[in-house]
């Protein structure tokens, strides 16, 4: 049984850039996983247990940009900068004043952050995640999680990909790797019924 008093839910990249049409980062079912975090979200409000936003933001000239990806990044136009709207996490998912919001410059939310250090303050054990995009970001960030002993809960129906078949797979791998994948419905049905 999950200690949800010492869980943590994760946000990952749910910023304009992925979820505007228009942008060359756009990922086909993002929008369509909203109700699912924004359900998920509210009753970590509502229970206030801790809730971290991560983003993906980088410097106007690239400097930090995955070596393998300046090319395409620099050809697509798709860099998410600092201080623009395609960094912005999208007003359905506002965070409010007090909640703890990361910024990353590589797929990992652990990689080169104080991701680590932060959920170890705060005596973190467990991780819900939620975000875009499985196969990168959200992978990445549960093969570090498990990788520093975090037991990881990923909601299969508030992540997204760029197809379901890929979806499908990428959480088939994650869940040999140890992460328990659930529902919307699962996870707020056994939060509303645990004792904190």
């Amino acid at each position: 049984m999950v200690d949800f008093k010492r869980s943590a839910l994760l946000i990952i990249d749910m910023e304009y850039s992925f979820l505007d049409s228009k942008s060359p980062l756009f990922v086909d079912f993002g929008y369509e996983i909203v109700p699912s975090i924004k359900k998920i979200l509210n009753i970590y409000r509502e229970k206030k247990l801790p809730i971290i936003f991560v983003k993906r933001e980088h410097r106007k000239n690239g400097i930090d940009i995955d070596k393998t990806r300046i090319k395409i990044f620099k050809k697509s136009k798709g860099l998410i900068l600092e201080n623009d709207k395609s960094s912005e996490i999208i007003d359905d998912l506002k965070p409010l004043k007090d909640e703890i919001i990361v910024i990353k410059r590589r797929w990992s939310s652990f990689f080169g952050t104080e991701l680590d250090i932060l959920l170890r303050r705060l005596k973190i054990k467990n991780l819900i995640i939620t975000g875009i995009q499985t196969p990168n970001c959200i992978r990445a960030t549960v093969y570090d999680a498990l990788s520093l002993d975090y037991n990881v809960i990923v909601i299969s129906d508030a992540t997204a990909s760029k197809t379901e078949e890929i979806q499908k797979n990428n959480l088939f791998d994650m869940e040999n790797l140890g992460a328990k994948i659930l529902t919307t419905d699962e996870i707020t049905n056994i939060l509303e019924k645990f004792k904190f």
